[in-house]
């Protein structure tokens, strides 16, 4: 089983492509109403549909990102005026994150957990 894509509603799929877009995700699919986007790396896709009465909702998940180069992402990031929630921060589950929100609210974080991805100390054995 491999993961296909994450979908979000918004508020405003003009405002969303323009912010996902900044992040530095490829749009490949758009329409009045709903966006598809691919990444620099790996075969995942994150898409985003038009749903009006998302606005003032609460946020319904969280969305993570993963970046090598975490650093370097959110300073660029905030030279290209994207608000952060969170500055880096390395959390207690040992990954580097930042938080943001995106236009319609969804909560978005930006980490790097490299070997601790996958392989945190506190592992389950695999059952036999």
């Amino acid at each position: 089983m491999n993961l296909n894509q994450v979908t979000l509603a918004v508020h405003d799929i003009k405002l969303a492509v323009e912010f996902y877009k900044k992040l530095g995700l490829t749009q490949i699919v758009g329409n009045d109403h709903y966006a598809r986007f691919s990444f620099p790396d790996g075969d995942a896709t994150f898409s985003v549909y038009l749903d009006t009465e998302k606005q003032g909702l609460d946020c319904r998940g969280v969305v993570y990102f993963e970046h090598e180069n975490l650093h370097q992402l959110v300073a660029d990031l905030k030279a290209a005026g994207i608000k952060f929630t969170q500055d880096i921060t390395m959390q207690t589950y040992l990954w580097e994150e930042a938080a943001l929100t995106d236009p319609s609210g969804n909560k978005i974080k930006l980490y790097w957990a490299g070997e601790n991805r996958l392989n945190p100390p506190w592992k389950l054995e695999a059952s036999a």
